[in-house]
């Protein structure tokens, strides 16, 4: 079920009879047609493992499943009901799967299709030790939720989000405070070019740059400034 960005902040999504998804707690800010909220404790499409898995990982946002019931007919093949997301004011930002996967912070997920599998990843499997460190220094931890199948997924960020291609011979070098998420085939390695203006605190202050490399997208915000 796509998403409709109202504006940047604001999307709306159309649920049909028996489809579901789920969003972050507080998130809903209205609809329209028969719609059921309920609190989410198993990892969303995930089951039990993920739930294990998300708290585990200090990953647990908590969740809410949004769906229509079986049996609501709607008229003139209307969708039966539409659902307005937001949140904090943040700007939003739409991801559209096509059986990739989607590596994004748990609370940068504002809503997603319920057809998306979810999961947890240690940052270690992806750029080794440096993929830890990477977690540390952007302050995201040591784990990130991934999103994977076909639907839609939206994302939170400050000051609005970059779509920037990851090709093999053209890798892309971040700011890992301004990383929102990533898609696709893709490694990641934290790099430092610090040196000795950086040193005696007369350098530019960019100590760290994230890069991925291999096939697919990385979501920039335009901040450096954590949700």
């Amino acid at each position: 079920m796509p998403f409709t960005a109202l504006n940047s902040r604001i999307v709306e999504a159309r649920i049909g009879p028996g489809q579901r998804m789920f969003s972050q707690r507080g998130a809903m800010l209205a609809y329209r047609g028969e719609v059921s909220f309920t609190p989410n404790i198993q990892g969303g499409q995930g089951g039990i493992g993920s739930m294990i898995g998300r708290r585990v990982a200090n990953e647990a946002t908590p969740l809410m499943t949004v769906e229509v019931p079986q049996g609501i007919n709607g008229q003139g093949g209307a969708p039966i009901a539409t659902v307005m997301f937001g949140h904090g004011g943040h700007h939003v930002h739409v991801v559209d799967l096509t059986g990739e996967t989607l590596y994004v912070e748990a609370d940068r997920l504002l809503a997603f299709d319920g057809s998306l599998q979810q999961g947890t990843m240690f940052m270690g499997s992806q750029g080794g030790v440096m993929g830890m460190v990477r977690g540390q220094v952007t302050g995201q931890g040591l784990f990130t939720t991934t999103l994977k199948g076909v639907g839609s997924a939206a994302v939170m960020a400050h000051g609005g989000v970059i779509e920037l291609p990851i090709t093999p011979q053209r890798p892309v070098h971040v700011d890992p405070q301004a990383y929102v998420a990533h898609r696709g085939d893709v490694r990641n390695k934290l790099s430092t070019a610090l040196g000795w203006r950086d040193m005696v605190g007369r350098g530019s202050g960019e100590a760290f740059q994230l890069e991925l490399s291999g096939q697919g997208t990385v979501y920039v915000q335009a901040s450096e400034e954590k949700l």
